[in-house]
């Protein structure tokens, strides 16, 4: 704390008590605060968005993405402190005069039940969440949606792709059938959706994201610089093509990485102050339909080269989740003398199924009818539960390094730091 300029905001409350102050205009270029990204893909970045671009890429994105209205009450199921939580919890809706609603715990304690529940009496109406969280309703609450008299017009979905299959229960039970769903595609950087269907305009299609939304230019490159055209069916990397509002200004005191990370790999003349030359790279693979709609793959380091073949890890849990005992998949590539790389497939089953042999047979068999044999696993091993972190992500990494008879690391930040070693003994004896 330095004296002066720091202060302690509870100290400073008690004199402002029943007050009403004013707010203070502030230029549209300021920084309106800093937001790290995880440090998954190396250092943590501070993610620098401004005040004027970001406040109205956020607001416009809320009304015509996700419908949002003064008189709606709007719940996303998210955490304040990512970015998620900062846009459509907080800027977006509140900008439009929404009621928003802000929860704080597990959405599974203490029943299943609890989000409906939720929703029920707050009269909810429009509905936001993540993959991660539908997953987990689905596997220890399939059912509880119908118990509960709510009436959702919209439903969000962000943070990963969907799978379809959980799409549809997504749709079919959560949204009663009647709910609206955009698969909304965007980054810590980008300070909005980037691409995803219009409510009412646009077909929805599960496990795609869509087309860019209004303003936002999307393109799809090769390792070769070359564009990859739709229906190609070929995955690359996605990229912007023109600069939009809400995109974040720098990385906190490191301006160089912040323009070599995303902007410098197709870069057509480093001197140029032409945006057409600097596109932006978003770090994540895709796919591009003939209908326009971009499918996302993950992180470029999560597609998986299997003999010259790029693919991508959804793509193969997608697979993995059409098999009907299976409530949770993860892939990992494994190394291969032949082929370089292989995937390797972990499952959980839904509760009250025993694992069996057969099980893990119609996973593979339905991976390689979904995507082709190339595709077929190295490995289907049926877990009692995956590595996850206390907000319920599966740590991939720490699979790829039991898969791969690597140190898996520091585990104990996972919410079930045990299932390391169960699952370590359980490769060993090989079932």
């Amino acid at each position: 704390m330095v004296d002066g300029r720091d202060v302690f905001v509870n100290d400073l409350l008690k004199k402002y008590r029943g007050a009403r102050v004013d707010p203070v205009k502030m230029p549209a270029e300021d920084p309106l605060f800093l937001m790290y990204t995880s440090g998954t893909t190396g250092k943590p970045k501070g993610c620098q968005h401004s005040t004027g671009g970001y406040l109205s890429y956020v607001t416009g994105t809320s009304k015509y993405v996700q419908d949002i209205h003064p008189e709606d009450v709007y719940w996303c199921m998210a955490d304040i402190g990512w970015i998620t939580g900062h846009s459509y919890i907080v800027y977006g809706p509140l900008a439009l005069a929404a009621s928003t609603v802000i929860f704080e715990g597990a959405p599974t304690y203490p029943d299943p039940g609890r989000p409906w529940r939720i929703a029920e009496e707050l009269d909810v109406n429009i509905f936001h969440t993540s993959p991660t969280a539908i997953r987990a309703l689905r596997k220890v609450g399939p059912d509880e949606p119908k118990k509960y008299n709510y009436n959702f017009k919209h439903m969000t979905t962000v943070g990963e792709p969907i799978e379809p299959e959980v799409w549809r229960w997504y749709y079919n039970v959560v949204g009663k059938g009647k709910a609206v769903i955009v698969d909304t595609w965007w980054q810590t950087e980008t300070g909005g959706f980037l691409c995803s269907t219009l409510p009412a305009l646009d077909a929805m299609k599960p496990g795609s994201a869509g087309p860019g939304v209004p303003g936002i230019h999307p393109v799809i490159f090769d390792d070769e610089d070359r564009e990859i055209k739709p229906g190609e069916r070929k995955a690359g990397n996605i990229c912007i093509k023109a600069p939009w509002p809400g995109a974040f200004q720098t990385i906190w005191g490191n301006r160089e990485r912040y323009v070599d990370t995303y902007y410098g790999r197709y870069c057509k003349d480093k001197n140029s102050k032409d945006w057409r030359d600097w596109p932006y790279l978003a770090g994540d693979a895709a796919l591009l339909a003939e209908d326009g709609y971009f499918r996302i793959l993950g992180r470029l380091d999560d597609v998986i080269n299997v003999a010259g073949h790029r693919l991508g890890t959804k793509e193969l849990e997608s697979a993995s989740l059409v098999v009907e005992e299976v409530a949770e998949a993860a892939v990992v590539p494994v190394k291969d003398d032949i082929k370089g790389m292989l995937p390797d497939v972990y499952i959980s089953l839904k509760p009250g199924i025993t694992p069996d042999k057969a099980i893990a047979a119609k996973v593979s068999d339905a991976i390689c009818d979904e995507i082709g044999k190339i595709a077929r696993p190295k490995h289907v091993w049926i877990v009692p539960d995956m590595p996850k972190t206390r907000s319920g992500k599966i740590m991939r990494r720490v699979l790829a390094a039991i898969s791969n008879d690597e140190d898996t690391g520091d585990v104990t930040t996972l919410s079930n730091p045990e299932i390391v070693k169960e699952i370590q003994e359980m490769e060993k004896k090989g079932h």
